[in-house]
């Protein structure tokens, strides 16, 4: 079997996730790690080399599909686009009311060099996407509701992190459970962004910053806190290593919806994580299969999840997908 060859760029918890995943693919292997910082000091655990993200060019011919692991608030807009003249790539860009305008970018990049790119992959965007495309399709006479948490959110955690004056810190998402027994009895109504649920911020400070200033920068940040209620809470670097080091999350996609005359039905997926980037990171790598054999096809542009095909997902053929899965 030829392997699938598979870069990360970018060794955070997402891409410390992402080299778990691939070992657990056994069509798939790791060949390098990229990243902004000094590769030296950065040790993977199967072995592979590690290489400045400035060389990543040099690798295009060894690598088949590029999983990018930055950040959405400013690492992925501008490595996606730079990153795909090279590469295949997968990404798990996240702010929803951006999506339409990093689309546009990443395919006409993708395009241009003749790569396949999926972007937004993971559970939300990703598989909650999915679900709330079937459910919406199934009963088109009802409403989705999406809610997040109780959990660690990786992207809200990463755009305060990027805050001026903030050191270190965790964001928790929390549905509230009120409003999710309402939909589950039926209720269509529409709920505000705000009353579905709360996020509550543990910060860090840097030494001499503005405590107040930095809250201010967080609940006000667009398309991240300003529409939710949010609680900032400042504690010590040794409380958050403490208390909050764990990556847990999870969420709920409902639909209510009616058919004939007036029959209810209720649909929901959720999931609960004890990691939230190692699960985030299994959605990549499965992908990243779908990338490879659409690449392999001769396609080239920048798709979401809404354009593949699920058994493009498989190690296994289509023979054993209708033997074994149907």
């Amino acid at each position: 079997m030829n392997k699938i060859r598979i870069g990360i760029a970018g060794y955070g918890n997402l891409g410390k996730g992402v080299e778990l995943a691939v070992a657990h693919n056994q069509d798939m292997e790791l060949v390098a790690v990229f990243t902004r910082r000094d590769p030296s000091t950065l040790a993977v655990q199967n072995g592979v080399p590690v290489v400045s993200i400035e060389q990543a060019a040099d690798w295009q011919d060894k690598i088949d599909v590029l999983i990018i692991c930055g950040g959405s608030a400013t690492d992925l807009p501008k490595q996606g686009p730079a990153l795909s003249k090279y590469f295949n790539v997968i990404d798990s860009f996240d702010t929803h009311a951006n999506i339409p305008a990093y689309f546009a970018d990443m395919d006409a990049a993708l395009k241009s060099s003749g790569k396949v790119g999926i972007i937004s992959v993971g559970w939300d965007p990703g598989l909650f996407s999915l679900n709330r495309l079937y459910m919406n399709c199934v009963l088109p006479q009802g409403k989705s509701y999406t809610f997040w948490g109780k959990g660690v959110s990786q992207g809200h955690s990463d755009a305060i992190r990027r805050v001026k004056g903030v050191k270190d810190g965790k964001q928790y998402t929390i549905p509230v459970e009120a409003v999710m027994d309402e939909i589950r009895q039926g209720s269509t109504k529409e709920y505000t962004t705000r009353q579905k649920h709360l996020r509550e911020c543990f910060v860090v400070l840097e030494e001499g910053a503005d405590a107040k200033q930095v809250e201010h920068d967080i609940v006000t940040m667009p398309n991240y806190f300003d529409e939710y209620d949010t609680t900032v809470h400042f504690i010590s670097e040794e409380e958050l290593k403490a208390h909050h080091s764990a990556m847990p999350h999870g969420g709920f996609v409902i639909h209510s919806g009616t058919t004939g005359q007036d029959n209810k039905h209720i649909m929901e997926f959720s999931l609960k994580l004890d990691s939230n980037p190692e699960f985030t990171s299994s959605v990549l790598v499965c992908y990243a299969r779908a990338a490879y054999r659409l690449a392999k096809q001769g396609d080239c542009g920048c798709k979401t999840v809404f354009d593949i095909a699920p058994g493009l997902l498989s190690i296994h053929t289509p023979e054993e997908l209708r033997a074994h899965m149907l």
